[in-house]
This record gives structure tokens, C-alpha cells and sequence, in this order.
């Protein structure tokens, strides 16, 4: 059995729906289980619609709704026809009538948008995807089901960043999967969960990748898939510095700190589950199935290269705080005044007499009321970036921090490096600075590219645009535009 996750840029048309289907056929005789995010940027829409409710800007949330609704019926439209696209198309309309309905009744009644009730919301997008999924497998010639995560996978009560509760939902994996996978493929939606009463939870933005690992866990697959919308994992982010190259083979720990360090390929817990089982994850190009990705595996080929990867995390404000006392109680007690408040760290480490701690620049610091008990100074750094580089070997190599220092000689750089067996380290550079220093870093860090443990990445004209919601809405014949009304979901 082989677990295969699709990611939302591997999910946003109906061409793209089709392909997946290809790939997913292709890969039959593994017995693949297939897991999926929300159709393209669904999420993000949902988040606005739940923005737009929580200030009782009615209209707007509901022209995201009827946005939404076109975009799936004619994602819909063009993968299956006839009377199954009726059958399907009567059950996304049930769904978005439910999900219009929650959202007017928090409004006519007054309620809390609180995070239980934004995770209901969220949970659509995958709901939503997980059907047009299976309804496309089905209609292509292979057999599938669809099961609602809710059932599968238990989660503790955090709700918009839940922990997975695994040893019981391996076996609720364990005890419902097989007998539906006998003759089908089972399609199921990454990303949500549930506790044990039942309410709807999520496990973080990039949840689906943790669900995909979870599955595999759970019945020691051979692989766990990843497919999204580049050729592996790569030197750099291609957002930030474009001419990386793709990393052949990584080990868990290095992928695990790059997902911590902000690379996006990943879920941050993803690596863990899988790492247990010692099941191998590939990251694999949706639009590019022919190329054999990067495998995240226990043991990689040997390398000339100290470090594999430069992740990044942006727009950060940045404390340098220094303290009296532990260096590992200060971090716990940050730690804790930060959950205190409501303030989600980006990074927190000891480096030296201080502890630096990142938060998103959204974020109000000053909510953080830096009252500690022994505490010398706090500096502070806005408009900051952190720079993660990644590889077993940091820790072994002590002139590193010279070399990265020498390559950023031009920019205020501030490097964090604790010497600790983590293979990673983290410096802050300016915002400003940030596609520089990845630049600089990567001519110094990648001047002679191993051919054991690099590949060239193709740059290939994309096939496709990438379109935006309205644009594909836009897009769809009259009688799908005109749908939204018939699901009562006509303008209040």
C-alpha cells in the first residue's frame, strides 16, 4: 500500500483534477490511498468568508460563498458528466447550503466566531475536494470511495492547530480502511479531524501532508507520496531565489528542520510518523510525474555539501531578550507567556546570554507585557526575515559560521547558532535583504554542485496559468454561474 497526498496547486482546475486521476490510476497496483487538500486556494477563501462573518460584513461573506460554490461546480462540470455530475453536483449544493446557513445563523444569532466554529468552516474546503475527487477517480474507470476524515482521524481539542491523538486514530485507520479498501480506492480529505465528542478540529495550515504521514504510519505503507506543484525539495525557496536545485535524497531530521524553518513543502510534523515506521516520503511534481521528486529517507548518500537546504520565514519582529538565570527555563517560561497572550512564536532559541524570539510582524509584541522576573534588556529587530540552513553535518563544521558571516558581509546579519546536535542554522537578516542574503548564500554554500545529491531543476514554460477564482468563475457557462441561487444562497 502507498499513501498519495495532492496538494491544493495540484487540485485548482478541472484539468488539474484530471490529471491527478492519471497519476493516481497509474499507481493502481500499490493499492494507493489517496488524500487531498482543498481545491486551490479554497482555504485562504474560507478564512476571508469567516473574517467577513466575524465584522458582520453579511454581503461579502456571501459573495465569497457564491464564488466558491461556482468554482467547485465547475471544477465539478469539467471532470464528470451526466448523472453522475447531477448526483455530485446535488451533494456540493447540500454542503454549501449547511456552510451558507452556519454562516447566517452566526450572524442572526449574535454568536461567537470562535476557533471550534472557524475549524467547521475551514473543514469544507477538504470536505468539498474529497468528493469532486472520488466522483472523478469514478468517473475515469476506478473504482473509489469517500470517507470523511471526521470519522478517521481524533484530535485533541486545540482547535485551528489540533494534535493528533495517533495511537487511537490508528486504530480507527486501522479498523475502518480495510474493509472499504478490498476493491476501491479510498479518497479521504487531509487537514481535519475531530475530538472525541465529535466537534470538527484542523491540524494547522499544511494538515494534509501530517494526515498523509498518519495514514501511512498506520499501516506501515511503503511510501508516503507528497504531489504539489514543484519537482522535489529544493536548495531554495523558488519564491525567494529561483535557481536552486533539486535535492535528490534528504534525511528526516534535515526535512523536519527545514519544514520547522519555514520551507512550505512540508507540514512541520509531518516527518515524524512516517520516521517511526521508517516509511519513505517522496515529494513528487503533480504537473511533472516523470520526475522521480526527493525521498526523505533514514540514511542518504554522502555529500559534499555541509549544508542541503536555505529555508526561510518572513516578515517576522524579532526580540533579542536577555535574562537571569536557566537558559532552558527562560525559553519555557517565553514559552508560556506567549501561549498566555495568544502570540504564536515563529522562532525561539537561546543563542548565547540571549534568547531570541520571532513573531509574525501582525502580531502586537507589546501584548507579550515583558514583565519577567531577572530580565536585563530586550532588544528589539522589526522587519525581519530568518534564514534556516539545513544539514546534518552543521554541527560538525565550525568554520560555517565564518563563511556565512563572509557572505553576508554587506547586510546586518545576526547569526543563531547554539552548537546543540540540531542540524540547522538560523540567522536574521533585514526583509529587505532577504532575496539578496538567499542569493549570496546559496553562490557561496552551492558554488560546486554534487551531482550525488543535486539535480538540475527544469524551468518549463507552465502549461497552465495559474488562474485566479474569479477568473475561473467567470469562466463557467451561464447556467453554473446562475446556481448559487437555487441553493438559497440569493443576496440578503
Amino acid at each position: 500500500m502507498i499513501v498519495m497526498k495532492f496538494g491544493g496547486s495540484s487540485l485548482e482546475s478541472g484539468a488539474a483534477v484530471r490529471r491527478v486521476t492519471a497519476i493516481v490510476k497509474s499507481h493502481l497496483a500499490a493499492k494507493p490511498l489517496v488524500v487531498v487538500s482543498a481545491l486551490g486556494n479554497t482555504t485562504n477563501r474560507l478564512l476571508q468568508i469567516a473574517e467577513e462573518t466575524e465584522h458582520g460584513r453579511r454581503y461579502s461573506a456571501w459573495k465569497g460563498i457564491k464564488e466558491l460554490w461556482e468554482y467547485h461546480a465547475g471544477v465539478a462540470e469539467e471532470v464528470i458528466e451526466g448523472s453522475a455530475y447531477r448526483c455530485l453536483e446535488e451533494s456540493l449544493r447540500h454542503q454549501f447550503t449547511a456552510l451558507h446557513r452556519l454562516v447566517a445563523t452566526l450572524e442572526d444569532e449574535g454568536r461567537e466566531l470562535t476557533p471550534a466554529l472557524y475549524d467547521e468552516i475551514l473543514s469544507y474546503g477538504e470536505r468539498l475536494s474529497s468528493e469532486i475527487v472520488n466522483a472523478a477517480l469514478h468517473g475515469a474507470g476506478t473504482p473509489s470511495v469517500q470517507v470523511d476524515a471526521r470519522q478517521l482521524i481524533l484530535t485533541d481539542n486545540q482547535h485551528t492547530h489540533a494534535t493528533p491523538l495517533y495511537w487511537e486514530t490508528y486504530a480507527k485507520l486501522r479498523r475502518i480502511i480495510p474493509r472499504l479498501a478490498i476493491d476501491r480506492t479510498v479518497v479521504l480529505g487531509g487537514f481535519i479531524g475531530a475530538t472525541e465528542s465529535g466537534a470538527t478540529t484542523t491540524l494547522g495550515r499544511g494538515g494534509s501532508d501530517l494526515t498523509a504521514s498518519i495514514v501511512g504510519a498506520a499501516f506501515c505503507a511503503e511510501e508516503v507520496q507528497i504531489w504539489t506543484d514543484v519537482d522535489g525539495i529544493l536548495t531554495s525557496d523558488p519564491r525567494v531565489y529561483d535557481r536552486g536545485y533539486k535535492l535528490k535524497s534528504i534525511s528526516y531530521p534535515e526535512a523536519a528542520a527545514m519544514a520547522y524553518g519555514g520551507a512550505k513543502v512540508l507540514h512541520p510534523d509531518t516527518v515524524a510518523p512516517a520516521m517511526r515506521q521508517r516509511i519513505p516520503i517522496t515529494v513528487r511534481n503533480s504537473r511533472r510525474p516523470e520526475v522521480a521528486g526527493t525521498r526523505v529517507v533514514a540514511n542518504v548518500e554522502p555529500s559534499a555539501h555541509v549544508v542541503k537546504s536555505i529555508a526561510c520565514k518572513s516578515d517576522l519582529t524579532v526580540l533579542e531578550i536577555r535574562l537571569h538565570g536557566d537558559p532552558e527555563g527562560n525559553i519555557e517560561t517565553l514559552r508560556q507567556l506567549c501561549g498566555c497572550h495568544g502570540v504564536s512564536p515563529e522562532f525561539l532559541a537561546q543563542n548565547g546570554d540571549a534568547v531570541y524570539l520571532a513573531i509574525k510582524g501582525s502580531d502586537r509584541y507589546d501584548r507579550l507585557q515583558m514583565d519577567i522576573e531577572g530580565c536585563v534588556e530586550v532588544r528589539l529587530r522589526p522587519e525581519r526575515a530568518i534564514l534556516t540552513l539545513v544539514g546534518s553535518d552543521i554541527p560538525r563544521t565550525p568554520n560555517l559560521k565564518e563563511r556565512v558571516l563572509g557572505a553576508l558581509k554587506n547586510t546586518e546579519a545576526v547569526v543563531l547558532w547554539d552548537h546543540h546536535n540540531a542540524p540547522a542554522m538560523s540567522i536574521v537578516v533585514p526583509q529587505r535583504d532577504l532575496r539578496k542574503s538567499v542569493e549570496a548564500l546559496h553562490r557561496e554554500l552551492f558554488s560546486q554542485p554534487d551531482p550525488r545529491v543535486l539535480a538540475e531543476v527544469r524551468r518549463p514554460v507552465k502549461e497552465e496559468a495559474e488562474v485566479s477564482l474569479t477568473s475561473l468563475v467567470m469562466s463557467r457557462p451561464q447556467a453554473a454561474r446562475g446556481m448559487p441561487h437555487r441553493l438559497g444562497l440569493a443576496e440578503r
